[in-house]
């Protein structure tokens, strides 16, 4: 992560600074790195419910008469497939067939597809691809302030503040809704998140967010709710699997090595960079895989992997990890021929040769019962 001597405050920036002075920059945002203590806050959102500020994501909204084609002429997953109401994950790649972005699509009509990323190379894009043809895009990171409530009693934190219905199967995973208040509040939630653990996150209107943040505030303490920092986050999405920019990837990697060879759909008519794509399916050798040492913690971070004396990838990032005890765990990228569980392995980290093994990918819940929860 870069320097916070430029980053920019988020929304909620006032609430936050009372709370905690660590802090550091996400995707040029100031993101709180700790508030109460990592592992309490780990704990909360395992056990409980945890609060955290995701207004950094960069929001497209995407409008005009065949909107949604539109963008199924952009990112690699095939749009036409997903239903209204629906999101789509996937990548969003260049010209190259290389990663800008993992990105959500919201479906919110033909005519209408709500984005969100993390790149502002998004909104770049989509704006030089829509001149001229009656397409509107619209940048709206600051206008929609951005919490997200996670943990098994985060829909019984939520279902108290609002009268609609919540429940798995009125609001499925990886659905959304636009038609819900939250404490009287307006907001645009989605079954989504970052933690493998049942959760919703809110968007808001920026004059309501603060009113947003207390009444979050105000029903989830006495339930156990904490706020959380990114430490923590770093934790959850390394036992979950998920992959971030800058880390699992830069413009330089396919979505074949950083886990998201699944969301390009080579068969599309209007897939872009389909030869470059086609190539690297077969030519890219690493692919994303998570890795237990017998030591190390975040100090093996970007160590080397070797197996029977060959070199076969490297740790991207590395965690002592509560959901193992304590174990170091790491998401690697391992040669795709010594990427299956079981797998021996010894990481150089430091002067030290720490021995470890490959396993089933990602650690914890990998079927997202949790996450998916009715």
């Amino acid at each position: 992560m870069s320097s916070i001597a430029n980053s920019r405050e988020t929304a909620f920036f006032a609430r936050l600074n009372a709370m905690t002075d660590q802090w550091m920059d996400l995707f040029g945002y100031l993101a709180p790195s700790v508030v109460t203590t990592t592992a309490e806050e780990y704990r909360a959102c395992r056990e409980t419910a945890a609060l955290m500020d995701f207004s950094m994501l960069r929001k497209v909204d995407i409008e005009g008469p065949g909107a949604a084609e539109f963008m199924n002429g952009i990112v690699a997953r095939d749009l036409s497939r997903v239903p209204i109401g629906r999101i789509a994950y996937g990548a969003l790649t260049d010209e190259h067939g290389k990663m800008i972005d993992d990105c959500t699509c919201m479906i919110r009509s033909p005519d209408a597809v709500r984005f969100c990323g993390a790149n502002d190379r998004d909104y770049v894009l989509f704006s030089d691809r829509a001149a001229g043809t009656g397409i509107k895009v619209s940048e709206m990171t600051e206008a929609l302030p951005h919490l997200c409530l996670q943990g098994p009693a985060s829909r019984r934190i939520l279902q108290g503040l609002t009268d609609a219905d919540i429940s798995g199967e009125a609001f499925p995973y990886y659905t959304f809704r636009d038609d819900v208040e939250i404490g009287g509040i307006p907001v645009f939630m989605t079954r989504l998140g970052y933690t493998a653990e049942l959760g919703f996150e809110l968007w808001v209107e920026r004059a309501r967010c603060l009113d947003l943040w207390e009444a979050l505030i105000e029903a989830g303490t006495p339930a156990g709710m904490q706020v959380i920092g990114m430490d923590a986050l770093d934790l959850f999405r390394i036992e979950g699997g998920f992959i971030i920019g800058g880390v699992e990837y830069d413009p330089s990697v396919s979505p074949y090595e950083c886990g998201l060879g699944w969301s390009v759909d080579l068969a599309k008519n209007n897939l872009p960079a389909r030869e470059a794509l086609l190539h690297d399916r077969d030519a890219t050798r690493l692919r994303l895989s998570s890795v237990v040492l017998e030591s190390g913690g975040a100090d093996a971070t970007g160590a080397t992997l070797e197996s029977g004396g060959n070199e076969i990838g490297f740790i991207t990032q590395a965690v002592v990890s509560p959901h193992l005890n304590g174990a170091t765990l790491g998401l690697a990228k391992i040669d795709r021929g010594s990427a299956e569980a079981g797998t021996l392995v010894q990481a150089r980290v430091g002067d030290a040769v720490v021995a470890g093994e490959v396993v089933r990918h990602p650690v914890y819940d990998p079927e997202r019962r949790r996450a998916k929860e009715s």
